[in-house]
């Protein structure tokens, strides 16, 4: 744990991409946030965070996005407000390999991964 601990810290910033679960945080993933955030060092703190998630169902995981934003706001992480991404019917949109196949998909990510830190729509 404290080796990722570390990649956090010199990260210059964090991309979390997350399924949704239960309309929530995957419990393992929800585990290591806790545990990472564990102690007064805790590498969050100041960082800029962009969050996407994607889910089976058309919400795109809008449900771990609120959850997981709460997290993060309260290890006093810098999270990008827009442009939100939420990959709704995710199976239909990449392939066996995991890459993307969607071109709306590909343009809402890459927008959101050139968003200005203060977390304005370019």
């Amino acid at each position: 744990m404290q080796a990722l601990r570390e990649r956090i810290r010199r990260a210059d910033a964090v991309v979390i991409a997350t399924p949704e679960y239960n309309f929530t945080l995957p419990g393992v993933f929800k585990n290591v946030l806790d545990w990472i955030s564990r102690g007064d060092d805790q590498p969050f703190a100041g960082k800029p965070v962009a969050i996407l998630s994607a889910s089976q169902g058309p919400l795109g995981g809008a449900r771990v996005q609120y959850d997981l934003r709460r997290v993060m706001m309260f290890v006093n992480a810098m999270v990008l407000v827009k442009p939100e991404v939420f990959i709704g019917s995710a199976a239909g949109k990449f392939d066996a390999s995991g890459a993307c196949t969607d071109e709306a998909t590909r343009k809402f990510v890459t927008a959101q991964m050139a968003a200005p830190r203060s977390g304005s729509a370019a």
